[in-house]
């Protein structure tokens, strides 16, 4: 069955659509009865991993022949019902209102920093040139990277540093809950150990934006010895590493498990802020898998943390004090946040919020802000309404 028609009243230029039909040609069919099929600039896609992500994207580029079409897989779904899983949230720009441009980078294993840079150069060069035919020129970049890739960090640097300020937010794809391969998609076909990088241009206001709850505390923690390709900790101040972290945020007594990470991050103070390092798993052997990079000589601060709903609420005031009346978000989430607010009984609050301010989006293992890649964070980008 299709879901309602989530166009906002066609005010920001884009069209969103869900499906949870069992099967990947009833979710295209459901989708593509939803959508607009023709002067489209880009669809965006959120998928589910219970959808073979090989089947999904061929079976919807052919749906949408001749119209760019990409996305990733989640970890769960921001709908614009609010926080799901088992589903597949698409957006669709009108070319009236965007300009889009989008280079996968591919092999990440092998990834250069000259290399981002130089797609971030000629893609920044592409959109100026596509753009200016529409005479629009407000750009801003999204980011989809392969959520176990390991090389968020160096992506995200070299990108920032070739888009000559143009605003990027983004997130890691994800694979539910189970952590075994995450997919971009593009061109029809998807890439594992992958990156996206998309540009838009539009006439309409927006503003990206990043959100957290967490506050330093004053208990701090060194890294002592880390694999750092692994992104993987071994001691803290010289002492096994879960047994550390366990002392230092308090929660000795209990069993580490993704449900004490993510109400326990810690955070690395960059630049005069701080930014959570959010840890994965605790290895047989004691030591900490992280979702973010870690070195040794790090220092790590243990958090406190705010009201998840209120600081949340907040960035939608100040979002709507900087641009006026959203239209919608396209929101990046990490799923420890997700699993906070679950076991918080705070889901059903944040799910609801989220439909309030038509949120669409997926849940990450990572986001990306500017040239950042942090966790336990919801960042992405607000789109304001078509001057009336």
């Amino acid at each position: 069955m299709g879901q309602t028609d989530f166009r906002f009243g066609g005010a920001s230029g884009v069209a969103v659509a869900k499906s949870k039909a069992a099967g990947v040609a009833p979710a295209v069919a459901d989708l593509a009865a939803q959508l607009p099929s023709d002067e489209l600039a880009l669809i965006l896609l959120f998928v589910s991993p219970c959808y073979d992500p090989h089947q999904f994207i061929a079976e919807i580029s052919r749906q949408f022949d001749g119209t760019q079409v990409c996305g990733c897989t989640t970890a769960g779904e921001l709908a614009p019902d609010g926080w799901d899983e088992n589903s597949v949230v698409a957006l669709a720009f009108s070319r009236a209102d965007f300009s889009a441009v989008v280079r996968p980078i591919l092999n990440l294993d092998n990834f250069r920093v000259e290399d981002g840079r130089r797609i971030g150069t000629e893609l920044r060069q592409e959109l100026l040139r596509v753009s200016s035919q529409g005479e629009r020129g407000n750009p801003f970049g999204l980011v989809l990277i392969d959520g176990l890739c390991r090389r968020e960090e160096a992506v995200m640097s070299a990108i920032y540093a070739s888009l000559d300020d143009i605003p990027i937010v983004g997130g890691s794809a994800g694979d539910g809950m189970r952590f075994e391969r995450t997919w971009v998609f593009l061109d029809g076909k998807a890439h594992t150990n992958a990156a996206l990088l998309i540009l838009l241009s539009t006439s309409l206001p927006f503003r990206v934006f990043k959100c957290d709850n967490f506050e330093p505390r004053p208990r701090k923690m060194v890294v002592t010895e880390a694999d750092t390709e692994n992104r993987t900790v071994r001691e803290l101040n010289a002492e096994p590493a879960a047994q550390e972290y366990s002392r230092v945020v308090g929660i000795m007594d209990a069993k580490l498990d993704p449900f004490s990470f993510a109400s326990h991050p810690v955070l690395v103070r960059v630049g005069g802020s701080y930014y959570a390092r959010s840890i994965q798993r605790v290895e047989p052997d004691g030591s900490l898998h992280f979702f973010c990079a870690i070195d040794e000589g790090m220092v790590l601060t243990a958090a406190t943390s705010r009201s998840l709903v209120g600081t949340t609420r907040e960035a939608f005031a100040e979002t709507r004090d900087q641009i006026g009346e959203v239209s919608l978000y396209i929101g990046f989430e990490c799923l420890l946040r997700r699993l906070d607010a679950e076991q918080h009984q705070l889901a059903r609050d944040m799910s609801e919020l989220y439909r309030q301010n038509r949120v669409v989006g997926f849940h990450t293992y990572g986001e990306q802000f500017g040239s950042m890649h942090v966790n336990q964070t919801f960042t992405g980008v607000a789109i304001g309404r078509r001057p009336a």
